[in-house]
């Protein structure tokens, strides 16, 4: 993925244009917002060239074609959208093909993180948060229910830990105790949140170790994470999918537990006993 600024200067840097390439790079640099979201065809009717030409510009620049300019822009504006934004350019989906649509682009988000996830960073991750001293899971607004599901099972894996899903300005007195050898988790998709942002960086102060589950290394988060995982969020109207970020989180527990395994499993022999006493779950054997 194409961080803004690397995107605008390979564009500016751009020599020897024809007329119909100026135009496209000045569309592009001036009005990257609307671009991102019209296709070949569009764009060249907004800056007047052949489609064959918006192609040619996009090889120009280093990609395959189009579509991998498109997507580079694309990600340059995803964290500035407003939810108003969104709706506006969501696609025009019939009913009848919300739920299969929404499931293929699922479906791709999951292969695009098995292709593009970097096993080193994936590994370097688990035995961090097997190392640490205190680890922080930290996750708020859209990405809270991560944060939980994330934190509610590294509970039968580490004896300390926190997990931050809301607050305002007191974010930093829950991280107070953090010292050097802690590990801190944080989780954020575009719109990014700035809480969460500012929190990774006061954490890295502490001399905490920070992991960022998120889309991309260069986002904000990725810029600010020691170990940057990543996984695709796809825009769907104005909702995120974090079926992949999921995916990722539970490849990260599965991890985690193997690494753990006796332990674990001396753990949940005494829950067992603890949930079948307090009849926490149904019993199969039962009949309703």
């Amino acid at each position: 993925m194409e961080h803004k600024l690397e995107l605008m200067e390979r564009i500016r840097s751009m020599e020897h244009l024809s007329k119909g390439q100026k135009r496209i790079s000045d569309y592009i640099l001036q009005q990257y917002d609307k671009a991102a979201f019209m296709t070949a065809a569009k764009l060249g009717e907004a800056v007047h060239v052949s489609e064959s030409t918006i192609v040619r510009f996009a090889i120009a620049l280093g990609y395959d074609g189009y579509p991998q300019l498109q997507k580079a822009i694309q990600e340059m504006v995803r964290n500035r959208l407003t939810a108003v934004q969104r709706m506006e350019i969501a696609p025009d989906i019939k009913t009848a093909e919300v739920l299969s649509v929404t499931l293929k682009s699922d479906m791709q988000n999951i292969r695009n993180l098995q292709d593009n996830i970097n096993p080193k960073d994936f590994e370097k991750a688990v035995k961090t948060m097997l190392t640490a001293k205190r680890l922080y899971i930290l996750g708020l607004r859209a990405s809270a229910p991560l944060a939980a599901f994330f934190g509610y099972y590294l509970t039968y894996i580490f004896d300390d830990l926190k997990v931050i899903t809301q607050g305002g300005s007191e974010v930093k007195e829950q991280l107070a105790r953090m010292t050097e050898g802690d590990v801190m988790v944080g989780i954020s998709f575009p719109r990014y949140s700035n809480r969460t942002i500012e929190s990774m960086k006061y954490a890295k102060s502490l001399g905490a170790t920070t992991i960022a589950i998120t889309d991309s290394v260069f986002s904000p988060m990725g810029q600010t994470a020691d170990i940057c995982l990543t996984a695709n969020s796809s825009m769907a109207s104005f909702v995120d999918s974090l079926v992949a970020p999921m995916s990722l989180i539970n490849a990260l527990l599965v991890a985690l537990g193997i690494e753990k395994k006796q332990e674990l499993s001396a753990f949940f022999e005494k829950l067992e006993i603890i949930w079948n006493d307090t009849a926490i779950y149904t019993d199969p054997n039962v009949k309703q």
